[in-house]
């Protein structure tokens, strides 16, 4: 994968909806006893066992092996093909085993017969609204994204991650949502867990050059490297333009060191966290480590 592609995949963190309280165990095993060779012989002795499969994919997906997690969440929606679950499961393992495509053909269909079965069903609906994102409708995101918090339980697994993408876009986009954010947990009811700030280690290794038009991936399939490295490094403009715009939008900054350090431009990464330090000197510690990760010194 060319270096542009490799950014523009990484426009946003994708591992915001957790499954794990609502998956079933097979066998009244807990998972964590069983290791992947115990699941996979598992599965394998029992073909027929949706759960099974269910198990060792999301086992495999937590290995970080995505191309066999979603080979066993493909088989356990073959033999289980009512469960939304399983289905946007699916779809996020081929977002993460995806080496080009931010969001494959294959994890929409995933996503979209997941929402057939549960219009609710949390995971489907954030990725679709990724998709707004990403083709660059993201106000139409974020709208999404705040009515999927408007329907999620105080203290679910994402609430918060869920608040942050929120707000990030937001940031990054000039869009105000804090009041939206404050709409939303008025809606719902309930105490709203407010976002935590995301750990430095998280933001570098997720967040990267925002929002890439549909017709631009599209086109990047196309191009020389020269040429999508061009795109990149367009990309990377804008984003550097915006936070002249707003210098207070420490994400933004975060992003942009990546971004550059991404595209093996070491010196702007450096002045990109030197630019940050001046703007933003109350947050030097989480600048610093932000750059640390990235090895930016």
């Amino acid at each position: 994968m060319g270096v542009a592609l490799a950014v523009v995949a990484a426009a946003i963190g994708y591992r915001a909806l957790d499954d794990r309280e609502a998956r079933p165990v097979a066998g009244g095993e807990e998972p964590a006893a069983l290791t992947i060779e115990d699941l996979q012989r598992r599965a394998d002795a029992a073909p027929d066992d949706s759960v099974a499969w269910q198990e060792l994919g999301f086992a495999r997906y937590e290995r970080g092996e995505f191309a066999e997690a979603v080979t066993a969440y493909a088989r356990a929606t073959e033999l289980d093909p009512d469960q939304a679950i399983l289905w946007s499961a699916l779809g996020e393992a081929r977002v993460m085993a995806s080496a080009r495509d931010p969001l494959p053909v294959e994890a929409l269909i995933a996503f979209e017969q997941a929402l057939k079965i549960d219009p609710d069903d949390p995971r489907a609906g954030y990725f679709l609204a990724v998709k707004r994102d990403l083709a660059g409708d993201h106000e139409g995101a974020i709208a999404d994204w705040l009515a999927l918090l408007a329907k999620t339980p105080p203290g679910a697994p994402w609430e918060s991650d869920l608040a942050r993408t929120i707000e990030q876009v937001g940031k990054v986009n000039d869009i105000p949502t804090e009041a939206r954010i404050k709409a939303a947990q008025e809606a719902r009811g309930g105490t709203f867990a407010a976002a935590a700030p995301a750990p430095a280690p998280t933001l570098a290794a997720a967040q990267g050059i925002p929002g890439p038009s549909a017709d631009q991936i599209a086109a990047a399939r196309t191009m020389s490297p020269g040429q999508q490295r061009e795109m990149a490094e367009g990309m990377v403009a804008s984003l550097e333009s915006k936070l002249k715009a707003n210098p207070a939008n420490v994400d933004g900054w975060a992003m942009l060191m990546r971004s550059r350090a991404t595209l093996g431009q070491t010196d702007l990464a450096r002045k990109a966290l030197a630019d940050a330090l001046a703007a933003n000197p109350g947050a030097a510690q989480r600048l610093r480590s932000e750059a640390e990760v990235l090895g930016i010194r």
